[in-house]
């Protein structure tokens, strides 16, 4: 269907126009919340950031054009603390991971230790009271303890070369898509230092190894989608959790109601 649209809307003179659909993952808090869970977590801060810019600050910016009678109303749902937190060089989370990675004697503990040092007076950081491999962020949809067991293996698990040869040279056309360069744009690997231990998958140059770290493609391609949504007129469906037991006809109202408040849903109301 979206492709006969996406036909029906083309034009020679005009091809960027489009209609997309961007389904995403909730907001996800496990007893156990590892990497996987802070860029799922990460990519909703953004988004829920790019939703308050829309529907708060520039639906108010119109009011004014349109001088309508209106005192412009600071909601106080800003999260770019937070997403500095995460992505901003060279100190965000991210970053020290990227960079712990590549180091040679670095490990999960010495990699949650600097997060410790680096972020202990932010005020959307906190870490443990005692020495434990974890810290906690404080989300815009509540706070959550990320447990940082494996993250440097998980950040240097690029796919191997062979592999994605191999999947390219697919007979199937949904898997070759996957693989074509509008899915997967060309990074500029970082020089890293060939005397790192564990990256596989690097390739030999000169001055050392080049190789994309998982955390450097994630925030690659969510910059990408950001940039891409920041092109669109977006409209947005908010999908509300009636209950935790997945049980149907059963409304949990609390549940519904922290939903509402950290979606920023019953502020869109009042303007």
């Amino acid at each position: 269907m979206v492709n006969k649209i996406n036909q029906a809307l083309s034009h020679p003179e005009k091809k960027a126009l489009f209609i997309g659909v961007l389904d995403i993952s909730g907001f996800e808090i496990f007893e156990k919340n590892s990497f996987e869970q802070l860029c799922i977590n990460f990519t909703n801060e953004k988004l829920q950031q790019f939703f308050n810019h829309h529907m708060f600050t520039l639906e108010q910016e119109e009011y004014t054009r349109e001088k309508i009678d209106w005192e412009f109303i600071d909601f106080g749902m800003d999260s770019q603390d937070t997403i500095d937190l995460i992505e901003k060089k060279p100190m965000g989370i991210l970053s020290l991971l990227d960079e712990q990675t590549v180091f040679p004697d670095a490990t999960d503990t010495s990699f949650t230790k600097k997060l410790h040092v680096s972020h202990d007076n932010h005020r959307s950081f906190r870490k443990p009271r005692f020495e434990a491999n974890t810290f906690s962020i404080l989300h815009y949809a509540g706070q959550v303890e990320y447990d940082t067991a494996d993250w440097l293996e998980k950040n240097r698990d690029p796919l191997e070369p062979d592999l994605e040869a191999c999947l390219k040279q697919s007979t199937n056309d949904f898997v070759t898509s996957m693989f074509d360069e509008a899915f997967m744009p060309v990074f500029k690997a970082p020089v890293v230092s060939s005397g790192a231990k564990g990256l596989s998958g690097g390739r030999s140059g000169k001055g050392g190894a080049q190789f994309i770290t998982v955390g450097s493609q994630y925030k690659e391609q969510l910059n990408h989608l950001m940039e891409t949504l920041r092109s669109t007129s977006p409209h947005f469906i908010r999908c509300i959790l009636p209950n935790n037991k997945q049980t149907p006809g059963l409304v949990n109202n609390k549940i519904v109601l922290d939903q509402l408040k950290c979606n920023g849903v019953l502020e869109v109301i009042i303007i």
